[in-house]
């Protein structure tokens, strides 16, 4: 049965609380994310892909030894790969579209 979500309209009570959208094949999960907070720093034991769907979200990962910072707005996306080390900062209230392995922290 589809499904229509819309993602601007789906607020929270507390930061980074979430929608499951779906797991597929049992293993990968989509998941809408709203915020208002930095998340932590954490480094994930799958691939991530961040997809910023509402909001400016600055992401902080490590490169070479180094701190970068990128800055995403509507319709950028982050990818994770295993054990990058980041953490999203958004800028005011933000929607984020996340699909990493279930699981995943």
């Amino acid at each position: 049965m589809p499904r229509i979500i819309r993602a601007r309209e789906f607020t929270a009570d507390q930061a980074w609380a979430a929608l499951d959208i779906a797991t597929m094949n049992g293993c990968i999960t989509t998941r809408l994310h709203w915020t208002d907070q930095p998340y932590r720093w954490h480094a994930n034991d799958g691939q991530e892909v961040f997809v910023v769907l509402d909001g400016i979200v600055d992401m902080h990962y490590c490169f070479g030894g180094r701190e970068e910072v990128v800055q995403l707005e509507q319709g950028e996306i982050f990818f994770a790969d295993i054990g990058c080390e980041h953490v999203a900062c958004p800028r005011g209230a933000a929607r984020i579209l996340v699909v990493e392995t279930a699981g995943s922290d």
